[in-house]
């Protein structure tokens, strides 16, 4: 079973006339699409929200879609918190979940009246030294050890940075209130990109019963649960994909279950969802412009893990569609490379795909995120341009490729490269 791409041959020898490759490009409709659908999927939470990743794809086009259909903002950073401001989102419209966070960021979030997640208990009087403690504050859970769901270890929690302990949470509520903060949120992270329905609705049974316990606890009514993300995507093709509207339907029973009899019916629920929102919706377009034979058959990109380092660096599977032979048997082994000068700089190792020769396109799929964001320069390399295939079929350009002078221009304080 195969993927389809959401372009064809014919539509990227078009664009490469204006956009030559490597480029990623978007399908806005996709996009927008599925962000109704999790809103319908939790439309029975009249508080609900989505806060949708910046870090998985960090770029204004983007978050503006977003904004446009009622999303927020989910901010790590200080440049995050920025590209935000400057897309319209403000107070209530952006989530500041971050770790070992400078002073400069807590006074950003602060500044646009971010709602503030804090990861440890230590960073209260952090906060408060530094921005003030604000009305309304989010605390990070880390329940420790494995995190199970029948038989299957899905992740590791005991072993991650992230959260704070339930002792430490419940303190850290105590205190806060203590200084004045009027509502609460609580918030956790268990596992990544898992692809099952029942991982949300699992999460949410254990946030709602801490919210219960710390009602009993503290006398503090939990205000909202962020379920954070991890919903992923299936990266290989033939596997079944989450249903989002099972998973609301899974929170909800559990909202039913949990917080209702506990009085806590009125609760808020939020996600930060960035691989679910725009993962499928993304392609990575690359031409073959090499062909190698000696112990292996290898094809060579004009994309390399400057564009795409999931592979290189979790060996992780995207699939590989040779525009125009969709039809064609997969009767060739190849890897896939870039020109970096690592060994590790290849899309695909023993992939069987149709014959390919140099001028074919190839559509690397599900790269809409965690793609080009997390890109970078080795051997100065530069970062593409980012494409959005708009909803009438036309082709936007939402980020220029970079240029050597981009990649000179942290040298702008010396003579060096003036003249070149």
């Amino acid at each position: 079973m195969n993927k389809i791409p959401f372009v064809t041959k014919e539509q990227v020898e078009e664009i490469v006339k204006t956009y030559p490759t490597p480029f990623h490009i978007y399908d806005e409709k996709a996009i927008r699409e599925n962000a109704r659908a999790l809103k319908a999927a939790f439309s029975w939470n009249k508080g609900f929200r989505e806060y949708f990743a910046v870090k998985a794809t960090p770029n204004p086009f983007i978050l503006k879609i977003f904004k446009e259909e009622g999303c927020g903002t989910d901010c790590s950073s200080l440049t995050e918190l920025m590209m935000s401001e400057a897309c319209g989102f403000k107070g209530s419209d952006i989530m500041f979940s971050s770790n070992v966070t400078p002073a400069s960021e807590y006074k950003k979030a602060s500044e646009l009246g971010a709602y503030i997640n804090l990861d440890d208990i230590t960073h209260i009087d952090f906060l408060e030294e530094t921005a003030g403690i604000p009305d309304t504050v989010f605390c990070r859970y880390n329940p420790g050890g494995l995190f199970k769901m029948g038989t299957d270890i899905m992740d590791n929690p005991g072993d991650a940075k992230y959260g704070m302990t339930k002792e430490q949470l419940v303190e850290a509520i105590t205190r806060l209130k203590a200084k004045g903060v009027k509502k609460f949120g609580i918030h956790s992270f268990l596992a990544s990109n898992t692809v099952t329905n029942e991982y949300y609705p699992e999460l949410a049974g254990i946030l709602f019963r801490l919210a219960v316990e710390v009602k009993e606890k503290t006398n503090t009514s939990i205000s909202f649960i962020n379920l954070s993300g991890g919903v992923g995507i299936p990266y290989e093709p033939g596997k079944e994909p989450n249903d989002i509207a099972v998973i609301g339907e899974g929170v909800r029973k559990k909202f039913e279950e949990i917080l209702v009899p506990a009085g806590l019916g009125d609760v808020s629920i939020f996600t930060e969802l960035g691989r679910f929102m725009c993962g499928p919706y993304g392609g990575l377009v690359t031409k073959a412009i090499h062909e190698k034979h000696i112990y292996k058959e290898y094809i060579g990109v004009d994309a390399c893990a400057v564009n795409l380092m999931r592979p290189a660096m979790y060996g992780a599977y995207h699939h590989i569609t040779v525009l125009g032979k969709e039809n064609e048997p997969c009767s060739h082994k190849y890897d896939i490379t870039g020109s970096l000068c690592e060994n590790n700089d290849k899309f695909a190792i023993d992939r069987m795909l149709p014959e390919i020769t140099p001028g074919d396109y190839l559509f690397i799929h599900d790269t809409g995120a965690h793609g080009f964001s997390m890109g970078y320069n080795y051997n100065g390399k530069l970062k593409s341009a980012e494409l959005l295939l708009k909803e009438n079929g036309s082709v936007q350009m939402i980020r220029r490729a970079e240029t050597p002078e981009d990649y000179f221009a942290t040298f702008d304080f010396c003579e060096i490269f003036k003249n070149h």
